[in-house]
């Protein structure tokens, strides 16, 4: 690995050249920062990680923030939820990690799939221009092949903009096998790059024994000993707790950890995610890293975020929504969902009570469902694939149009409220998805056209932000307020067109229309008090401070029922 030698020909102000095996790069006033994780998986690094990014935006920094996870998957889209949880699709059709949900939810970064990084893409690259022969007939080894594609993508994240910081979450916890060639390779950033381009942010847990309820330091520090032994000594640790730790405590952990007294930060336990940025503000955490990197601490000003976190904090009245899917059991199955619910719910000063329904409990009940959604204000069927707990979710539906509840149906959800119509409304009793039974007599939602040729699971569904143009006079055009829009996709099938008069007859309004391909993107039911199902994910573009429309009024309706 060659020094950074500036770039003589200083085609940019103050940047340097990089060489690294056959790539050459070019970054400039760019400050990375890589987070870390010990002692056990979900402290909650994605959450330190976006708090920062928010921080730093606040004092009027440009940042971006990348995930690199270690698994050998290419991507988590054909992983299922019970090992992974949501599938977060960026505005380019990447699926990815949810913590790019934190990330763009938190801060103004507009990330790509540049942002998101696993073992399986860097070995998969390598071993491609392998095969190329562009290594010259030389060895491939994991230092410098594998470490240089790492910093690589590292640099191309850099490079897309004017940015002041780079974040870098190192997915996984410090010990686990799978993760040291991402510690080796930005332990060579800073030695390439030097300590003042370069930080490194450890986040720890410090626990309490439950009987003495006294902090416990040693597995800290152990975890620290191990990211040592990689050739990583952490500027700052996060201490994730359950209070404040205090000065003798603080000083402890520093002698141990070989970290200033300072620079050892509480990371209390919240019960609200969105509390944590000013929690760590009031920690000086980002006034440490500004004077890591000898940047100016301006005044901070996220006085939006603030509104909201008030918002959220102080409710004036109260708001119960019943969550149909069949992962309900599991918390990060629908997490962006219910991120966006607690955006609209914020907005409408409501405090949101969420009630998850097992679809396949309500398969097998008929005049107990009054009972099931007794005290729900308004009904969500959300994305999913597969048949189980198919006929669960249709009941749901038909439960709410009839009773006049507010009902939002998202991808799945809109497949769902397709097939009820179709059956209840419009007569065609055996109605149904090719999905569930490709034998149907009225395949009323079917396998889109350019999805019939595909023979690979992995990154092949209509994927990534498509134009939708709405209705003029619709609903859904009310709701938006605009002409034209651009939503975030993650299907295979879609409403099946030649039915499209039937279902308009029956009073059905198809408010949104793919301009290019004619395909259904929104339905609504003009009489319903609310009743909305929409083909693509308008969870993904929701933020605290610029809740998603549809979100904010189905709220709003619900509130009101």
């Amino acid at each position: 690995m060659k020094k950074p030698v500036p770039d003589i020909k200083n085609i940019f102000k103050g940047s340097y050249l990089y060489i690294i095996g056959d790539v050459t790069l070019m970054t400039d006033k760019t400050k990375f920062i890589f987070i870390t994780g010990g002692v056990c998986s979900s402290l909650g690094k994605g959450i330190s990680t976006a708090s920062l990014g928010i921080l730093l935006e606040g004092h009027g920094y440009k940042i971006s923030i990348l995930k690199m996870d270690p698994y050998l998957n290419i991507d988590p889209g054909t992983m299922s939820p019970y090992q992974h949880g949501e599938v977060y699709v960026t505005e380019d059709g990447a699926e990815t990690d949810l913590d790019l949900g934190y990330y763009e939810r938190f801060t103004n970064s507009e990330l790509t799939r540049k942002n998101s990084v696993s073992t399986g893409q860097i070995y998969l690259s390598v071993i491609e221009r392998e095969r190329r022969g562009d290594y010259l007939g030389r060895t491939v080894q994991v230092i410098p092949h594998i470490t240089n594609e790492i910093k690589k993508r590292i640099f191309d994240v850099s490079k897309s903009g004017d940015l002041d910081f780079v974040l870098v979450e190192i997915g996984g916890t410090v010990g686990d096998i799978e993760s040291v060639p991402f510690l080796e390779a930005i332990r060579q950033m800073r030695m390439d790059l030097g300590k003042n381009n370069v930080l490194f942010v450890h986040l720890t847990l410090v626990p309490a024994i439950t009987v003495a309820g006294e902090h416990k330091t040693k597995p800290t520090q152990h975890s620290v000993k191990e990211l040592m032994q990689t050739g990583i000594l952490p500027d700052i640790l996060l201490c994730r707790s359950s209070r404040p730790l205090d000065d003798e405590m603080k000083a402890k952990i520093a002698l141990f950890c070989n970290v200033e007294d300072g620079n050892v930060i509480s990371a209390l336990d919240s019960d609200s995610i969105y509390d944590i940025p000013m929690m760590l503000h009031g920690f000086k955490y980002d006034d440490i890293v500004l004077e890591h990197f000898n940047k100016p601490k301006r005044e901070l000003d996220i006085s939006e975020w603030l509104e909201f976190v008030d918002h959220h904090n102080n409710p004036e009245k109260d708001v119960t929504i019943g969550i149909v899917g069949k992962y309900v059991s599991l918390q990060d199955a629908y997490k962006s969902i219910y991120e966006a619910l607690i955006h609209g719910a914020a907005y409408n000063r409501a405090r949101l009570k969420l009630v998850k329904i097992d679809p396949e409990e309500l398969e097998g009940c008929d005049g107990s469902i009054d009972k099931v959604f007794s005290g729900v204000d308004g009904v969500l069927v959300p994305g999913g694939f597969g048949s189980r707990g198919i006929e669960g979710k249709i009941k749901a539906i038909e439960y709410a149009r009839i009773n006049n509840i507010p009902f939002f149906g998202i991808c799945l959800g809109l497949h769902t409220a397709v097939i009820e119509f179709a059956r209840n409304v419009c007569g065609l009793e055996d109605a149904n998805s090719t999905e569930f039974n490709p034998e149907c007599k009225n395949p009323v939602i079917s396998l889109m056209e350019d999805q019939k040729i595909v023979q690979d699971k992995g990154a092949s569904m209509r994927l990534g932000a498509f134009a939708c143009k709405l209705l003029s006079g619709s609903g859904i055009a009310d709701i938006y307020q605009k002409q034209l829009i651009h939503e975030r996709h993650r299907h295979r099938y879609e409403f099946t067109s030649r039915y499209k008069k039937i279902f308009e007859d029956a009073g059905m309004v198809f408010g949104g229309i793919n301009p290019d391909l004619d395909l259904v993107e929104t339905l609504e039911l003009p009489e319903h008090r609310w009743f909305y199902a929409v083909q693509f994910h308008p969870e993904f573009k929701s933020k605290p401070t610029a809740p998603h429309p549809l979100f904010k009024t189905f709220i709003t309706a619900s509130v009101l029922k």
